[in-house]
């Protein structure tokens, strides 16, 4: 007997091309619910290796162990026994678009995501849907230079000693609940290597939709930099829209070696109905430099806070934020710096707009160990809230354990200036476009540091989240 579905209520927002459902097809799935038969029944599906069912078998045990995070927003509504944990979709994994079935290929055409590789914008491209990777394909030239990026499942099959070296190394299953549910099913993602030296300009992107109803996404990346090196990953998500609770909680794992920098942006553009659980961290080596780019839309409920650990000396950290919160929304965001070497530095520039009585959190860690001399740390946190229902909190953590350190936190919290608008109004300009450009210029310091097409998108959500809501 097919369960009872819980119903969420969801906002009634046009979300356009992101809303446009495929119909609910699959070539197999799990029932819902989270079991140890489940667990098994993913492994077996991929033919993974032993000591891999181990871990995730390892993993359950610890979900099983763990309650609901009480330092976040609610989590109650979710609930395992009405989640779908594996679907994978009526495709098999190729690199070249025709193969891909024409519903889930037209989906990715609406996304922009064909059109934006044939454009040399990307030098890889990965395509995710529901819980497996459906297209892949790297430029040949990164490959000449023994660059690999592929889907997760490859990565283990073909590099299966390196995978074993570094899964769950920066991420554990014991940080919280959510992070051991995702090593317990996770499924699809992507794995990037860059060897020494070698400079990955053109970005890469993965692209994950989520189109079942009902269902979780698990995706685990992970990236690994190694000496002199340099890469730019870009992350898409989104999903249409249901009654029902979907859940995300993928895992990003990042090892950047010593003297390389990686960028890392992600552009979220969730549904209302979807919880999203993300962990992210990297890992970095002396010298080495994290830059976060991150965009925060849609979720009923985020969390979401990148975490930097700065583990050689003169290692850095630099993150960029923005998040909006409409109505019924909790977007709990921000990032945590660890320095665990001397003459370490971070940054944190976050960034929250929140209207129609929507919840936009702050919520941070700096850690300075004792051993972390001349290390240096900046925070600072703005929030813009458009009407009098809205609510915005800056909640930072510090950890401070050496007095030979420069840190500074700054938090600003405002509403839109009454005369800014009149002054724009008596230029010609509509109440409500008055506020709209303060509302872009606000968010303007957070696109200038997105690729032209990505910094055009975020700007397209903040519209689309003004719309009609402001005048």
């Amino acid at each position: 007997m097919e369960s009872k579905k819980k119903k969420t209520h969801v906002e009634d927002l046009d979300r356009g091309i992101y809303d446009i459902k495929d119909k609910f097809t699959y070539k197999s799935k799990t029932i819902e619910g989270l079991t140890e038969e489940i667990v098994r029944q993913i492994s077996a599906e991929k033919k993974e290796p032993e000591w891999m069912l181990e871990y995730r078998l390892k993993a359950l045990e610890i979900y099983n162990s763990k309650t609901n995070p009480v330092w976040g927003p609610d989590l109650s509504e979710v609930d395992m026994d009405q989640i779908t944990t594996y679907i994978r979709p009526d495709a098999e994994l190729t690199d070249d678009w025709k193969y891909v079935p024409d519903d889930i290929r037209n989906t990715f055409d609406r996304l922009g995501i064909p059109e934006a590789e044939r454009d040399y914008l990307l030098s890889g491209v990965g395509a995710q849907y529901d819980s497996e990777v459906v297209y892949h394909n790297i430029q040949k030239f990164l490959l000449d230079q023994g660059v690999v990026y592929t889907d997760f499942e490859t990565g283990l099959k073909e590099y299966p000693d390196v995978v074993k070296k570094y899964f769950g190394k920066c991420i554990s299953p014991n940080l919280h609940k959510y992070a051991a549910l995702h090593y317990a099913v996770w499924s699809g993602g992507s794995f990037v290597y860059v060897p020494k030296g070698v400079k990955v300009d053109i970005p890469l992107q993965s692209y994950f939709r989520l189109n079942a109803p009902g269902a979780g996404q698990f995706e685990h990346t992970l990236i690994i930099l190694e000496e002199d090196a340099y890469c730019h990953f870009i992350e898409g998500c989104s999903a249409p829209r249901y009654n029902v609770v979907n859940l995300h909680a993928g895992a990003v794992e990042l090892f950047v070696g010593e003297n390389s920098t990686l960028r890392y942006s992600t552009i979220e553009n969730w549904s209302r109905n979807m919880y999203n659980l993300n962990t992210k961290r990297a890992h970095v080596e002396k010298n080495g430099k994290i830059e976060w780019i991150s965009g925060s839309f849609g979720s009923k409920v985020s969390m979401l806070y990148p975490a930097s650990v700065l583990k050689g000396e003169g290692a850095s950290s630099e993150y960029v934020g923005i998040s909006f919160a409409g109505k019924d929304q909790n977007i709990d965001t921000g990032a945590q710096a660890i320095h665990l070497a001397p003459y370490t530095t971070s940054t944190v520039n976050s960034k929250s707009i929140a209207k129609a009585g929507g919840k936009a959190i702050y919520r941070g860690l700096v850690k300075i160990a004792k051993d972390a001399h001349h290390s240096k740390a900046s925070v600072s946190c703005e929030s813009l809230m458009i009407d009098n229902e809205s609510r915005s909190d800056t909640i930072p953590a510090i950890d401070i354990q050496n007095r030979n350190v420069d840190f500074g936190h700054e938090a600003k919290i405002g509403r839109i200036s009454d005369e800014v608008i009149f002054y724009l109004m008596t230029r010609g300009i509509s109440e409500e476009e008055a506020k709209s450009m303060v509302v872009r210029g606000f968010a303007e310091p957070i696109a200038k540091e997105l690729p032209m097409e990505y910094a055009v998108e975020m700007n397209n959500l903040i519209n689309l989240e003004l719309e009609g809501s402001i005048g």
